[in-house]
């Protein structure tokens, strides 16, 4: 039998990193059947949406449901942390901390001993991961974020990413990164967001050799350089207050590219090209007949004219609020959204009624609507009613919105658990 991953997952919403990890079986759900990754096991997940009001946790209500009371962890992850630290709570053995974390300003605060730990500013969820990994050292590190990381901030580009690579590389971590398009490699959705992998007392990497054949992202999704650009070569410090004061300092873009690697501070990152020759899924293939689609999902009426407008090109006189005119453009977006290609990304905001530049509209049989919450589910590749549990139309698209594409960590996964085999 496989060596046994445990994991801990963090910022759990409905269970994307465990759907996609250690798969899904349950004989009272068997339509939510999914297959492991490997031999992982979720021993401990925290959810918690900010204010606490008990109205805010759908998310954390559907995670129980599908895994079980007292599977997830429902309180501010800073308070469980320092919990931790002082005793008052115990934390499982686990060999890999999992992720989707928010992106916000990483910056250190101020100058601290690397005995006594670091101080980033209160609460930046990335110090609660950091707190852990610095308690535990856990194996493996499977993180996820929007790309947006790799470029932030404005002033100062790519010091976030820089502040974060500083700190792993501080506490023995080698790096992995890659944007994924989830599209590019054969998934029905257009949604592009940074994985990052890191492998604590990794061996001696080559480093072009890491990123483009041997290392872990690069057999979940290979990639090839793309020859017009050239290769960004530089290191980072291992003190995260250094990165927050110098990092980025007068750069116009960002030097960290959609794939790289960093081992002993060492960077290596380049634009990269996907390679994928595979079946290629559509939004098409996931939409539910049309008798299962509510009356209130259909667009009619006055109600076409306002989607109209805001689907369609413009290029208008406005005025600010301070007098001051001037001239709005924006190009038209497809509408309907075709169906015999990949969906544009869930965002947050799908459910409701209002008309939306953003909420997809689908042509079935000859009327325009809505996308129904299923659809939803299954274009990030959970099982087709894994959020319908109670939640509203506007929870379910809100739980998608700012979910991951699980078969991504599925097949990253996949990776880690033939490597952690041939260990033993």
């Amino acid at each position: 039998m496989s060596k046994e991953i445990k994991v801990v997952e963090l910022f759990a919403g409905v269970g994307g990193f465990r759907l996609g990890l250690d798969g899904y079986s349950n004989p009272k759900y068997p339509d939510f059947e999914m297959k492991p990754a490997g031999n992982f096991h979720t021993v401990w997940a925290n959810n918690w949406e900010p204010d606490g009001r008990p109205t805010k946790q759908f998310a954390w209500r559907c995670y129980e449901k599908r895994f079980g009371e007292g599977s997830c962890v429902n309180e501010d992850i800073a308070v469980v942390v320092e919990q931790i630290k002082n005793g008052e709570r115990e934390l499982p053995e686990f060999d890999m901390l999992v992720g989707g974390f928010p992106c916000q300003d990483y910056s250190v605060a101020k100058p601290a001993s690397l005995a006594s730990g670091i101080e980033g500013k209160k609460g930046v969820l990335w110090w609660s991961i950091n707190a852990i990994l610095e308690m535990r050292h856990p194996k493996y590190v499977l993180l996820e974020n929007v790309d947006r990381l790799l470029k932030s901030p404005t002033a100062q580009r790519g010091r976030d990413f820089a502040i974060i690579l500083s700190c792993l590389y501080r506490l023995g971590y080698s790096v992995e990164w890659h944007v994924v398009n989830a599209a590019d490699y054969g998934m029905p959705q257009r949604r592009r967001r940074v994985y990052i992998y890191a492998e604590h007392d990794a061996p001696k990497w080559d480093l072009e050799n890491q990123l483009f054949h041997v290392g872990v992202e690069a057999r979940a999704f290979p990639i090839e350089p793309d020859e017009r650009f050239g290769a960004e070569r530089f290191s980072v410090s291992k003190d995260p207050y250094r990165s927050t004061k110098e990092f980025g300092i007068g750069d116009k873009i960002s030097r960290f590219k959609e794939a790289g690697v960093m081992q002993n501070g060492k960077v290596l990152t380049r634009r990269v090209k996907p390679i994928y020759n595979g079946p290629q899924r559509t939004l098409g293939e996931f939409l539910v007949p049309i008798e299962q689609v509510p009356e209130e999902f259909f667009i009619t009426g006055d109600n076409l004219k306002s989607w109209e407008y805001l689907k369609g090109g413009k290029h208008e006189k406005r005025t600010a609020s301070n007098g001051h005119e001037y001239v709005y453009s924006e190009g038209p977006i497809a509408f309907p959204d075709p169906l015999d290609k990949p969906s544009r990304t869930i965002l947050t905001g799908e459910g409701g009624r209002g008309a939306s530049r953003t909420k997809h509209v689908v042509m079935q049989n000859g009327r325009l609507r809505r996308l129904v919450p299923d659809e939803l589910d299954q274009l990030q590749r959970f099982p087709k009613g894994w959020t319908d549990d109670g939640m509203t139309d506007g929870h379910r698209a809100f739980c998608m919105g700012n979910a991951l594409v699980t078969e991504i960590p599925h097949r990253i996964g996949k990776v880690i658990a033939e490597d952690n085999d041939s260990k033993r």
